[in-house]
Formats: C-alpha cells, structure tokens, sequence
C-alpha cells in the first residue's frame, strides 16, 4: 500500500470508495461524496491522500478548515475517511489517518476535530471535548485532539458549509 496526495484524475475513484465505505454505514445520510466534491470546488480540501494498492485507489482521507466561535485559528476537520469494505480492517483507515494528521501539524495546525466512533477515534488520542461542541452531533461522537500542547478552543465548532452539501 502507497498513500499519497490526490491528483486530478482521482476524483471518480475516491467518489467510488467513497460511496462503498458509507453504503452500509448505520450513521450516515451518504452525502461524503458530496462533501468532498465541495470541497474540492471550493478550494477547502487542505489534504487530500488516498491509499493506493496495484495501482488502484482503495482509501481516501479528507481534511479541512474549521471556524471555532472563540476565534481560535488553524483547526481543521478531519474526515471523511473512506476505505473500500473489502479492504477495511486491513490498516488503511489507519495509516491515512496518520499521515492525514501529519500533513495537518506540518501546516502548523494547532489541532483536528471530527465527527465518528469515539471507540475507533480514542486509539489517535482524540477525545470529547468538555467545552467546545459541534450543534447538532451528540456529545459523545465529536471529538477533538489538539497539537503540542495547544489548549482545546472553547465554544462552537463549525466545519466547512460544503457539510451540508446533499448532492
């Protein structure tokens, strides 16, 4: 497995994992695709790798911009991550999210939210915050893991509005 930075002509592939990813997925509105297609548009996809097998996009991890309500600067959103089923379990999911978060802190980020399992996500060191929500997503499944020593940011998080794309 390579991961590497997507390129232009990956963008019908990391949609096609990423609508078999989610396809089954009991929390989703499988709108991920849509996500990362706005994202793309609008110039807000900050990292982009996907994971490659034989020369086949099989994972995909998406990063990007969040606004905290405090003011705090250079948080991003982590997600959508995306792997196809038949290679889930396999530590792609993994190692996208570690080189996604990597790629985060050597562009100075001060730290990364998201919204998922916190059983899989506590493994990164991501944890519930106790003072900064994201409305509308139950407590327990925001999490957020701040870089070298940076205080977690009080308030409301609010990701990119291509979130809210719906196609």
């Amino acid at each position: 497995m390579r991961i590497r930075q997507e390129r232009p002509a990956d963008a019908d592939d990391i949609t096609a994992v990423t609508v078999a990813a989610f396809r089954d997925h009991p929390y989703s509105e499988h709108t991920e695709q849509f996500v990362i297609r706005e994202l793309r548009a609008a110039g807000a996809l900050t990292v982009s790798l996907v994971a490659e097998m034989e020369g086949r996009v099989v994972g995909h991890i998406a990063c990007s911009p969040v606004t905290m309500s405090d003011g705090t600067p250079d948080w991003y959103g982590l997600g959508p991550v995306s792997v196809l089923p038949e290679h889930q379990r396999q530590g792609i999911g993994h190692a996208l999210i570690g080189e996604g978060l990597s790629s985060i802190k050597a562009l100075g980020g001060r730290g990364c939210a998201l919204v998922g399992d916190p059983g899989y996500y506590a493994r990164f060191g991501f944890r519930n915050p106790a003072a900064l929500v994201h409305e509308g997503v139950p407590q327990a499944f925001f999490m957020v893991l701040p870089f070298d020593d940076h205080p977690v940011p009080v308030g409301r998080v609010e990701f990119h509005p291509a979130f809210r794309a719906r196609r």
